[in-house]
């Protein structure tokens, strides 16, 4: 009887520990990031940048490519900021990520403020500036990748 309570016992401590040791969201780290943008489109849009990470005390570079179709037109550039959370290492944030946009820039100053999450759960968190001629209501695929340096 004492040796199957000291079993149960230490099934149930093992039990606990396993599961404190399973990472949670509240556990997740948080990065910055900057990118620059560039895209053209008619229907059809293309995109290419790059960007780079923070993380911890390492700068990663990234690199971004992206395709969008619906009604658009223009030339663009933005010029993006933010953060990228929900992530335990570096590599969490290369993905695609996707969204559902609407908006217009003319020259300068179009404000830009998206939130995309890619299919690892990080969650980027981005504004900033577009310049250039273009309306958009598209539905976006952003691709971020590391860039050999």
């Amino acid at each position: 009887m004492l040796r199957s309570s000291i079993i149960r016992l230490a099934v149930a401590a093992f039990a606990a520990l396993a599961f404190a040791a399973v990472p949670s969201a509240s556990q997740a780290a948080s990065g910055n990031v900057r990118l620059v943008i560039n895209k053209a489109s008619f229907i059809v849009g293309v995109a290419g940048g790059q960007g780079t990470l923070r993380f911890g005390r390492r700068s990663y570079p990234l690199s971004i490519g992206g395709l969008s179709v619906g009604f658009s037109g223009g030339v663009s550039q933005a010029s993006l900021v933010g953060t990228v959370s929900n992530i335990r290492r570096a590599s969490d944030v290369a993905g695609t990520y996707s969204t559902t946009t609407a908006g217009a820039a003319l020259i300068t100053g179009g404000k830009q403020v998206v939130s995309l999450r890619n299919e690892k759960g990080a969650v980027l968190q981005l504004r900033g500036e577009q310049i250039g001629v273009e309306i958009n209501l598209d539905v976006s695929g952003m691709v971020i990748g590391f860039r050999q340096t």
